[in-house]
């Protein structure tokens, strides 16, 4: 896992990612929080933390005795997600570049280039 990042920021990340490609259905549930904290051992409070943080977000709710269920995902919604995370990728490689002295447009030609490789 990320060093520096909390553990129940790492999970509620990795859930989130994978609620939004898609990966788990509407209606859902998740891994039981006991069931989790196990097979990552961790404690159950630092999955419920993680499991609250989703639930904060919109992303499930708590169901008392069942456990958290994902909810149905607004498309509008889901494109804006992806989009500041594009957003903040392209941030990142801005700011890489500029470490790199790297002009605008070699920039642009490696995106350009690394576009027309994801085509094939």
């Amino acid at each position: 896992m990320n060093s520096g990042v909390p553990i129940y920021q790492q999970i509620a990340d990795n859930f989130r990612s994978e609620i939004l490609e898609g990966k788990f259905e509407q209606g859902e549930y998740l891994p039981s929080i006991r069931g989790l904290a196990k097979e990552l051992r961790i404690s159950v409070i630092t999955t419920i933390k993680a499991y609250e943080l989703l639930a904060q977000e919109g992303l499930v709710t708590a169901v008392q005795g069942k456990g958290y269920y994902v909810n149905a995902q607004d498309g509008e919604m889901l494109k804006e997600q992806h989009t500041r995370k594009v957003e903040a990728a392209l941030t990142e490689a801005i700011r890489f570049a500029r470490i790199a002295k790297m002009s605008d447009k070699e920039l642009q030609e490696m995106l350009t280039t690394l576009l027309s490789f994801e085509e094939e």
